[in-house]
């Protein structure tokens, strides 16, 4: 489980990284076509509708991830948690409380399912 912890970690963090998010390569690598996320607008994004937001996103900070947990849902199945931090430019800090659902797909590639993020202080 350590190495399956490390590995959806690793995947997380790419998707923190502005030039994956804006390759539409990655990000096919990164998300399942069966993709859905719900914002914090309570808003619900699919692979279509993700994808392309990503590519013109005009991100000015940067994000890193804290205090990561996976958890086996089932042999192809993990649920990853952690904390985000987005600093912008000007030093402010958006903090969240990250949910992934990762499947392990027919190819042999870990790929994001579902993503929900919930602002907190």
């Amino acid at each position: 489980m350590d190495d399956l912890a490390a590995h959806l970690k690793e995947l997380e963090e790419k998707l923190f990284d502005p030039s994956v998010r804006a390759s539409r390569e990655m990000l096919t690598t990164l998300l399942s076509r069966d993709f859905r996320e719900i914002g914090g607008s309570g808003r619900l994004y699919t692979f279509d509708v993700i994808v392309p937001s990503l590519l013109a996103e005009q991100r000015t900070g940067t994000s890193h991830g804290e205090h990561f947990e996976t958890q086996r849902l089932a042999e192809h199945i993990a649920l990853v948690t952690y904390r985000a931090i987005y600093t912008d430019t000007d030093g402010s800090e958006r903090r969240t409380l990250r949910s992934s659902i990762w499947r392990l797909e027919e190819e042999g590639h870990w790929r994001m399912l579902f993503h929900q993020g919930t602002v907190i202080g």
